[in-house]
């Protein structure tokens, strides 16, 4: 690949050092993704710059009139402590006519709204767990159609944030209890889900109009209780002692029963395609003991940390992690935009 201009968009906190030297594990754990993609790009050769983004896109403009990038590599998760803004800003990008990397505004708008990603995976005949939206200041009534176990999440957040082991409830009180926690304590409304016990299956895609599968992933919950619920909580994703404690991994998939990969394959192709996402995304299954694959969410612009799930599925297809950043970098700079 040429060398390009690149400008990586972080937010205002993840600004990494240049350097790791000095800086504790739990220092290091903030903005290790941020590092890790900055360092890579540099040693590819690439004239890389890092601009920190919080409640203000003043300079962001000013550094691309300025310094004209090739393209800007989006890392931004967020504005102003918002995420589902994080798609205004590529929607600016795209005012700007300015090739960035990651999904389009449309991709982002709807897979960030889990319940209308869900509505349009259930048009589409893709299975998903049935479920109910709980809005903020609405009295808490048991679904009519759903039973328990319910999962309880935000509408909106992503990273697992307000996922705990108490989001799985197996009556009313609980359940209320739960949905006021997502009003009170995250601030947004509440998805209620049907629980599907079974093996969690994380599926990358790479694309625009052509898209790659990477090879299933899979999270394996160790020696965690039988008693408790096997969910990818804050805890099983973001706490490494936590992790070691309990022997929790992921690791590639293996022993799928005949048929399923198959099934995984076409899946996630079809919701990558249903909810219009472009560059790369993360699309997480379960499959119950009976064989059934349920769609749960489709996450656009996954974690890109080295060594964690994304760039470790696409390592066991053949794709470095240069070559994955770069790859990324291909697809933004050919995704074709309205304004192309």
């Amino acid at each position: 690949m040429k060398k390009l201009r690149t400008l990586v968009v972080v937010h205002s906190s993840l600004v990494p050092p240049e350097s790791l030297e000095g800086h504790t594990d739990k220092e290091i754990d903030e903005w290790r993704t941020e590092y890790n993609v900055i360092t890579t790009l540099r040693d590819c050769g690439h004239d890389v710059r890092c601009l920190g983004v919080l409640d203000t896109l003043t300079e962001m403009r000013q550094t691309i009139a300025e310094w004209q990038p090739n393209v800007v590599f989006n890392l931004l998760e967020e504005f102003n402590g918002i995420v589902t803004y994080d798609q205004h800003v590529v929607a600016y990008l795209e005012l700007l006519r300015q090739p960035y990397t990651g999904c389009n505004p449309r991709g982002l708008l709807l897979s960030r709204d889990k319940p209308l990603s869900k509505q349009l995976l259930a048009y589409h005949r893709i299975p998903t767990p049935g479920f109910a939206v709980f809005r903020r200041g609405a009295r808490v009534r048991v679904p009519r159609k759903l039973a328990f176990p319910l999962f309880v999440k935000s509408t909106t957040e992503d990273a697992s944030l307000g996922i705990a082991q108490a989001s799985v409830v197996e009556d009313a009180a609980r359940l209320k209890e739960r949905v006021e926690f997502m009003y009170e304590q995250i601030g947004s409304d509440a998805l209620v889900e049907a629980y599907i016990p079974g093996r969690e299956l994380y599926v990358g895609v790479l694309g625009n109009d052509r898209l790659t599968r990477l090879p299933v992933w899979e999270m394996v919950f160790g020696r965690m209780p039988e008693s408790l619920p096997a969910i990818a909580t804050r805890k099983v994703k973001w706490d490494r002692s936590y992790r070691d404690r309990y022997g929790i991994t992921t690791r590639a998939a293996s022993d799928l029963p005949e048929g399923v990969l198959a099934q995984l394959d076409k899946l996630s192709r079809r919701i990558y395609r249903a909810l219009g996402m472009s560059g790369y995304a993360r699309m997480d299954f379960r499959l119950a003991a009976d064989g059934r694959i349920y769609a749960l969410e489709a996450n656009a612009n996954p974690n890109l940390e080295e060594g964690e799930d994304f760039a470790e599925s696409a390592l066991a297809a053949g794709i470095k992690y240069s070559e994955l950043l770069e790859r990324l970098m291909s697809l933004g700079l050919s995704y074709r935009a309205l304004w192309r």
